[in-house]
């Protein structure tokens, strides 16, 4: 039996809806929601990605992932930054690194942007993909969150079996996977 739900038209911890006028007179609504983050950890040498599988309650299953969360935990504090007028990528890379820490064991020094992908006009949520230019693994490891300790598995797979991962569904963030698959077709040329 399907759950009720309940549409709540309102400013929500991570969700708000926007309405912008248009020049023309009509209103665009936008579900607006804080950026995310992503980072591409690669061992070239061994042509291998890092890639975390982890229960996903969304999907009621487990899923591959590259590491990465959210850049700032509630609307407020993207509010904030938004009002600033610093620069998002500044902070996204940072946080970019502190999640390679979070979930992968994985100090990364240096990061670049590969792509941002934005989710659509009605939807505003980008998520900034980075690649780890120097890193290295951390000597304890993982240091997952509380609301993490079921478990976030770190793996190494060979650039071809990813691809393989992508085109066979197993990847589930799919807007992720279609720019991981961009990314490994870009390194191969």
């Amino acid at each position: 039996m399907a759950q009720q739900e309940e549409i709540i038209y309102a400013k929500g911890r991570i969700f708000e809806i926007v309405q912008l006028p248009k020049p023309d007179g009509r209103v665009f609504e936008v579900a607006r929601r804080a950026p995310g983050v992503r980072v591409i950890i690669a061992d070239l040498k061994q042509k291998q990605l890092l890639l975390t599988r982890e229960h996903r309650w969304e999907l009621g299953a487990y899923d591959y992932r590259l590491p990465g969360g959210k850049v700032f935990d509630t609307l407020e504090e993207y509010e904030a930054h938004r009002q600033s007028g610093e620069e998002i990528l500044t902070v996204a890379a940072e946080k970019a690194k502190g999640e390679a820490a979070e979930e992968a064991g994985i100090d990364i020094s240096e990061v670049t942007l590969f792509k941002k992908s934005s989710l659509g006009a009605t939807v505003e949520w980008d998520l900034f993909v980075f690649v780890a230019t120097k890193w290295q693994l951390h000597p304890d490891g993982q240091n997952l969150k509380e609301d993490e300790q079921a478990g976030i598995e770190v793996n190494w797979y060979d650039f071809a079996k990813v691809e393989q991962m992508i085109l066979a569904g197993e990847m589930q963030e799919e807007r992720v996977a279609l720019v991981l698959l961009q990314w490994l077709k870009n390194i191969s040329h």
